[in-house]
């Protein structure tokens, strides 16, 4: 006879919902060297013959809130995505991450050399060429 005991049922969804928001939590308020809360962006890198191209996925991000600093070690891209609804609104469901980005690419820059940079699609397109060594 099984048990009408529905306490581990509920005990098993709770776990769930309290795992559910800490992954949400990690990805949207990651702290950063200056422990302002940010979130991160993803990022394809893919490389071709002759250049390095990185992806950052950020839809609705307008163009001049996006920050691209090139150093020795990599690409830190930043910025803001502005809430689109007005304070007072009812949010219903809240997964698309929100306020300031930050997002660390570390790539050898000192054997690429940067192209071009474009907003297309909701992706923020960098192209780094790959230099030539001298023979």
């Amino acid at each position: 006879m099984r048990s009408r005991d529905f306490s581990s049922w509920i005990w098993g969804d709770a776990l769930s919902l309290l795992e559910h928001a800490e992954r949400l939590h990690r990805q949207l308020l990651r702290a950063g060297p200056a422990d302002a809360p940010h979130w991160e962006p993803p990022v394809d890198v893919i490389e071709t013959p002759a250049a390095v191209m990185v992806y950052v996925a950020l839809p609705g991000v307008p163009a001049d809130t996006l920050v691209v600093a090139f150093d020795p070690g990599g690409i830190t891209v930043s910025g803001l995505r502005p809430m689109p609804c007005a304070a007072n609104a009812r949010i219903h469901r809240f997964e698309i991450p929100y306020g300031r980005f930050r997002r660390r690419i570390p790539l050898p820059l000192h054997a690429l050399e940067p192209e071009s940079s474009e907003l297309v699609d909701g992706c923020l397109v960098l192209t780094l060429n790959k230099m030539r060594e001298a023979p």
